[in-house]
């Protein structure tokens, strides 16, 4: 699932450096043009698999340095990458002072909206995932103490600041803007942690994994025509067919997403976020700034862009997720 989700986003970038033209580049915006929402996909699954997993009378500092050694090692490789390109072929990329290099490279940036791209344009979810990490050892512990309606309760208290936040600080003229915050994402976080509870528990009562997957297929269409809204149609698909992988999982129910390929591609899914926006900002030299190919041109260049991102990511995933978490987990026990 995280490799249909990562593969959204790229869609979604796809169709924003503007490679298709002619009469299907309405067909491309229809489909893919709310592909950011993806990102809410990794949100809600990364509370689901944290509360799955969590270890009874773990220790909070181990906790964060797995999620450190996680994330770390790939996020400062693209980092350079990014510098390294900013300086040589790709200026637009060229941070605007050393502070924001700073803040992205201690993943703060997205907390302050002039920076919330800065250095690798899509680490700032990084930074929401950091402040997720900073706040689920309290979260958990709240939750895992709470029964089943209440948990019920907290996970419709959360879908509704999902839906109704963007309108709120619409309808207020706040000036904030919440999409890239990590604070106005942590509902979502929640969601899944939640979600998690009530699987463990036993006491989940969501659809199957085909009804799930329809309410999620109509709420990511509905998203265009909702003003403002950058998760409230497609939290609650998500977070529904999340939890019903999870089940078919357990009960032994059949289910497309545990297919060997796509199992490693979902491992690959991390490095292929990371680095496959670098990819298409390589190509704006190249092939300029929303070229509007036909068709078929279109389509080869997106393969291009598709091929040397997916085979980037594997470097990556092999050559500096992997050895990077052992490294770092193995100076942390000899510590």
């Amino acid at each position: 699932m995280r490799w249909a989700a990562a593969l959204l986003v790229f869609l979604y970038h796809i169709r924003n450096f503007g490679y298709f033209g002619g009469e299907y580049s309405d067909l491309v915006n229809w489909a893919f043009g709310f592909g950011k929402v993806g990102v809410t996909f990794f949100f809600v699954l990364s509370g689901f698999v944290l509360a799955w997993s969590a270890r009874p009378g773990d220790r909070v500092v181990a906790f964060w340095r797995r999620r450190l050694a996680r994330i770390y090692p790939v996020h400062l490789a693209t980092a350079l990458l990014a510098l390294g390109l900013a300086f040589t072929v790709l200026p637009a990329l060229k941070p605007h002072g050393y502070r924001e290099v700073v803040a992205n490279l201690l993943l703060l940036n997205a907390w302050k909206i002039e920076w919330w791209q800065a250095v690798n344009p899509v680490s700032w979810s990084l930074v929401c995932e950091a402040f997720f990490y900073a706040c689920f050892p309290l979260v958990y512990a709240l939750v895992r103490r709470i029964g089943p309606r209440t948990l019920t309760a907290v996970l419709v208290a959360a879908l509704a600041v999902v839906m109704f936040l963007p309108k709120v600080n619409t309808h207020l003229d706040t000036g904030i803007v919440l999409y890239s915050l990590p604070l106005a994402r942590l509902p979502e976080f929640v969601l899944g942690v939640a979600a998690a509870r009530l699987v463990q528990l036993g006491r989940w009562r969501g659809p199957g994994l085909e009804g799930a997957m329809a309410v999620t297929l109509v709420g990511y269409f509905m998203a265009p025509y909702i003003p403002g809204s950058y998760a409230s149609t497609t939290a609650l698909g998500f977070t529904l067919l999340i939890a019903a992988a999870a089940v078919a999982d357990i009960e032994g129910h059949p289910s497309m997403w545990r297919g060997t390929r796509l199992v490693r591609l979902g491992e690959w899914s991390f490095s292929f976020y990371m680095v496959h926006v670098l990819v298409l900002q390589l190509s704006v030299p190249l092939l300029g700034s929303k070229p509007q190919f036909d068709t078929l041109t279109a389509l080869g260049v997106t393969a291009v862009a598709f091929t040397v991102s997916l085979a980037l990511s594997a470097v990556l995933y092999h050559g500096v997720e992997l050895p990077g978490r052992r490294l770092l987990l193995r100076s942390a026990r000899r510590g």
